[in-house]
């Protein structure tokens, strides 16, 4: 099994290509998205991505109003904000909006491949309080 199924989103065709080839060598499944709208597409129809690593700075649909719309229809895939042009105005906008975490670019790969780690097991953990608490209102229903 893979570290994770990663979403790369970025509009930055070179550092899409470059961090897909990095990623990969280290047993992260990725996927890769030019823009926001076409982030949103790809996990309309793609339930196995756990992770979105997203650029702030995009045309058309921002980060931002990327990951509030991620959080809206997508509330356990986890988001790591990424931008050359962080300010910590939109650092803090990104966490309260539900961020998992938020890097500066060019970002470390140790300290991504942690982040992308930590946020994949978060997401597994709530998948798993769901399914558990699914089963027990069963058990429940059938002990009636």
């Amino acid at each position: 099994m893979s570290v994770a199924t990663v979403l790369l989103v970025d509009d930055e065709q070179a550092f899409v290509e470059a961090m897909t080839k990095r990623l990969a060598r280290r047993d992260v499944e990725v996927r890769a998205a030019s823009g926001g709208q076409e982030c949103l597409d790809a996990l309309a129809k793609d339930a196995s991505v756990e992770v979105v690593v997203l650029d702030v700075k995009m045309p058309g649909i921002d980060g931002v109003e990327t990951l509030k719309r991620i959080k809206a229809d997508y509330p356990l895939v986890e988001v790591i904000m990424l931008t050359g042009h962080a300010t910590v105005e939109t650092a803090i906008d990104g966490m309260k909006l539900g961020a998992f975490d938020y890097l500066m670019k060019p970002c470390d790969m140790d300290v991504l491949m942690e982040k992308i780690d930590a946020a994949a097991t978060k997401k597994r953990q709530h998948e798993e309080k769901i399914l558990e608490a699914r089963a027990q209102s069963i058990a429940m229903r059938r002990g009636d």
